[in-house]
């Protein structure tokens, strides 16, 4: 992994503290994507750099964002800058609601399949 990559202290351990503490939309997804289900390992609060992922498939560089119903401005800001970031390092970004995990979540482990496959 580029050391671009490398986790900061604090990322690492706010990642520990939100593996043991999933959102409920995140632990359904974790539900589906544990133990290479899908074909491949994703990974679950994921520290890289400074942020922490949802969810990231190293193998396809991809990071799976659950966005939950309280996205307000700045944190769309935050969330476009870490994209960003993300986009100049080859990290594709998925971003989800928290609404889709609960009324389609079939389509939601189709997509991330059919990206993971490419």
């Amino acid at each position: 992994m580029p050391s671009s990559f490398t986790a900061t202290p604090k990322a690492k351990a706010q990642a520990k503290y939100l593996r043991k503490n999933l959102s409920p939309p995140e632990s359904v997804l974790w539900h589906h994507f544990r133990r290479n289900q899908l074909g491949v390992r994703i990974r679950r609060q994921h520290p890289i750099g400074p942020y922490i992922a949802d969810f990231y498939c190293i193998s396809a560089r991809l990071v799976i964002e659950v966005d939950g119903s309280t996205h307000r401005a700045e944190q769309r800001k935050h969330d476009q800058q870490r994209d960003a970031w993300m986009a100049e390092r080859g990290v594709q970004v998925l971003r989800i609601s928290a609404r889709d995990v609960s009324t389609n979540l079939e389509g939601i482990v189709r997509t991330v399949r059919k990206i993971t496959d490419e």
